[in-house]
């Protein structure tokens, strides 16, 4: 480690460190907020930049805040606790304006008002990291550390769903005392309406003792215990077989999803609800209109739409999202105005694109690597009117950004971000492009 320096910070990147500069080079330092005084010391230097973290805050400012977790800056799940949770929204919104400009060029019209629900314990999907330490005598389960492999030694978590939370360490108990302890890395948690899922990752199968332990446990705590030998389409239900389906609800759309433990859905159940009526909103489909729904995942979007009276073409890359969707449309009796296909969107091009046919509206909710392909095979013939883009990475909506309005002449009409993951550094926005 180096010598301790003395900086004042002025701003924050995408990451929530604080921006220092020293004669030229870039300083980011953990911990630090923009306008403090800090020293700090640095872990890792580049010719043109230095990675750091806070060694001393000889003057903070207002919007700092005494970090609610105990484990907060040891555990590696959280970024930005010490920062006042307004505040991180104020921040995020400032990184979706300048990734859209200094990425994209583009700027938006109008800045959507901020969604932001729950501060805490928001969080209903998580993978919890799992290792026995023989130097401790016991077994960890929780997030990695910081810049680090290592099992963060946590009894509790701030973000995760109060329930899950509290099972932190009766969790970390049940599996010390397993046969397979060492053979079991993770543990992934999937809250429902009416039932929380863990499915354990076994790399060998429990013995009739760890299968007794697990059902005693499940039967206490009020949960369902899933196994996974191997990838995703190896998970299985163990204990209780009876329990209630997974699922979550869109009252305002009269929606029901359910959903398995190793299918991708939203994190903040809440916050989604809200992020749905947004983008309804935005998008305005409507009765006879034909919309696309890119990246349509098991129908989050889809079925809100279709539910309008719109028909809509749901097109996704994982074939088993794609049969998920289509029984969700069935079970929601939307099968009549909906259609699904499995097709690999990182490899679209303007062919391919024209054989799903034109579009009035499309939604796109792409993973953080966005949609570039498919916005670069858009074509005047089958350009439609309305595209409403939901992002997880504003730097790739900024360069898909640049692409729908410098070459193919959409505008940003407005464009906002959603705070779905608080006290974390990651930035879900959404946007609306028009074409005159």
């Amino acid at each position: 480690m180096s010598t301790e320096n003395k900086v004042t910070i002025e701003s924050l990147d995408q990451e929530g460190r604080g921006i220092a500069r020293i004669e030229g080079k870039v300083i980011f330092i953990e911990g630090a907020l923009t306008g403090e005084v800090v020293s700090y010391s640095s872990y890792r230097k580049q010719p043109s930049f230095e990675l750091a973290q806070v060694t001393r805050i000889h003057k903070s400012v207002s919007m700092r805040v005494q970090p609610k977790c105990a484990h907060f800056g040891v555990c590696g799940g959280c970024s930005m606790q010490h920062l006042e949770a307004d505040a991180q929204v104020a921040v995020k919104q400032r990184i979706l304006e300048d990734s859209l400009w200094h990425i994209g060029k583009v700027r938006a019209e109008t800045i959507l008002r901020p969604i932001y629900g729950q501060a805490w314990g928001y969080r209903e999907r998580a993978r919890l990291s799992v290792r026995h330490v023989i130097k401790k005598g016991k077994t960890l389960v929780g997030f990695h550390e910081k810049r680090s492999s290592f099992v963060a030694d946590m009894q509790h978590c701030e973000i995760l769903a109060p329930k899950i939370a509290k099972l932190i360490a009766p969790l970390a108990e049940l599996i010390d005392g397993l046969s397979i302890r060492e053979k079991l890395p993770q543990i992934e948690v999937a809250v429902g309406e009416h039932v929380d899922a863990l499915v354990l990752r076994v790399m060998d199968m429990p013995s009739s003792a760890d299968e007794a332990a697990l059902r005693v446990f499940a039967d206490k705590h009020k949960i369902q215990f899933w196994l996974q030998s191997k990838g995703p389409d190896t998970v299985v239900p163990f204990y209780p077989l009876d329990a209630p389906e997974l699922n979550y609800s869109l009252p305002e759309f009269g929606i029901t999803m359910p959903f398995a433990p190793s299918e991708f859905t939203q994190v903040n159940s809440a916050l989604n609800r809200v992020m749905i009526s947004r983008a309804m909103r935005l998008l305005a489909p409507q009765p006879g209109e034909r919309i696309a729904d890119f990246f349509c995942g098991l129908g989050n979007f889809t079925l809100p739409i279709a539910r309008s009276g719109a028909q809509v073409l749901g097109i996704e890359g994982s074939a088993a999202l794609v049969k998920r969707a289509a029984q969700n449309a069935a079970h929601n009796g939307l099968s009549g105005n909906t259609e699904f296909r499995a097709m690999n969107l990182f490899e679209m091009d303007e062919a391919a694109l024209a054989r799903h046919g034109a579009f009035d509206k499309w939604l796109i909710d792409p993973p953080r690597d966005g949609a570039l392909e498919l916005v670069k095979a858009i074509t005047p013939a089958i350009a439609p009117r309305r595209i409403v883009y939901v992002s997880c990475n504003p730097a790739t909506l900024a360069r898909d950004a640049q692409v729908l309005v410098q070459v193919h002449g959409y505008t940003l009409k407005a464009a906002g971000v959603m705070n779905m993951f608080p006290h974390t550094s990651h930035v879900e926005s959404i946007g609306i492009f028009e074409l005159a």
